[in-house]
């Protein structure tokens, strides 16, 4: 049985997709951004043992050349995270299919679906597929959540049992986004068009970096052009809480406000797409 390395799992989200959902978040990024709010899921844990003498519980110990965490005793202070110089977590656990139904259970009527997140899961798309088959028979929606690295095109048998994709369009110029992702976007570009060829795009999210105003306007530009109605087009404004060292070092400690935000909103509704939010 396939197995994959979670992150966490939020048990009730009401900001993952439409409806009360449970989100789960797993292990490993293709992107690594400036301004990534939760960055210790960008990359696998490499066992340094930085984080084992500062947990404050001793929740982490080496066994064997790795870092073993105990959820039992862990106050979930973030210590380890905010302590880690590879972008990663200790407090990450391998699972299988069976576990997440056996997470699931307890709570199953009381959520509309899941929804799958990272860090990047479509890198652990033939676990999602496995997955998501075991969610359709409790009667729960899947949502996949993206960053768009992965060719979508390759995953058609995933994407039929979906019920959709929210994909993020980080930013229009190309050079501008290996800037702040160390990626292209290149795929991003073909998924936008892909997904919505097939009717599988659910919404875009962009995020309002501040003082960047032409690369905001060309992004938005961009994306409320193509976008076809019923698509939900979200406008994230950029906030500094939990944002890696770099990335307020590069955009500053001012969130994006919400009058900015209304000049960006109102490019898209001028290029005649009006199912847009703010958050």
């Amino acid at each position: 049985m396939k197995t994959a390395i979670v992150n966490k799992i939020i048990p009730f989200s009401n900001v993952d997709g439409p409806g009360n959902r449970t989100a789960i978040f797993f292990q490993g990024c293709s992107f690594a951004c400036l301004y990534c709010h939760n960055p210790e899921t960008i990359h696998l844990c490499r066992h340094c043992g930085e984080c084992v003498e500062q947990c404050p519980v001793n929740a982490l110990s080496m066994k064997n050349g790795k870092v073993v965490w105990d959820d039992e005793i862990c106050c979930e202070c973030d210590t380890c995270i905010k302590v880690c110089p590879h972008l990663s977590s200790p407090k990450t656990k391998l699972m299988k299919v069976a576990d997440i139904v056996e997470y699931i259970k307890p709570h199953v009527a009381f959520i509309e679906g899941i929804t799958v997140s990272g860090g990047e899961c479509m890198l652990q798309a033939d676990f999602l597929l496995e997955l998501f088959k075991e969610m359709k028979k409790m009667g729960l929606t899947c949502l996949i959540d993206s960053n768009g690295t992965v060719d979508f095109r390759k995953h058609t048998s995933l994407l039929d049992i979906s019920d959709g994709v929210m994909l993020d369009v980080k930013a229009f110029d190309n050079d501008f986004h290996r800037q702040i992702c160390k990626y292209d976007n290149l795929s991003v570009k073909q998924n936008l068009d892909y997904l919505q060829s097939i009717h599988k795009l659910l919404e875009v999210r962009t995020v309002l970096l501040p003082n960047q105003d032409e690369q905001n306007e060309a992004t938005v530009n961009y994306v409320s052009k193509c976008l076809k109605e019923g698509i939900t087009y979200k406008l994230l404004r950029f906030r500094p809480y939990g944002v890696r060292f770099e990335g307020v070092e590069y955009f500053g400690k001012e969130s994006v406000s919400e009058e900015y935000a209304e000049k960006f909103k109102n490019i898209v509704l001028k290029n005649g797409h009006n199912d847009i939010i703010i958050v």
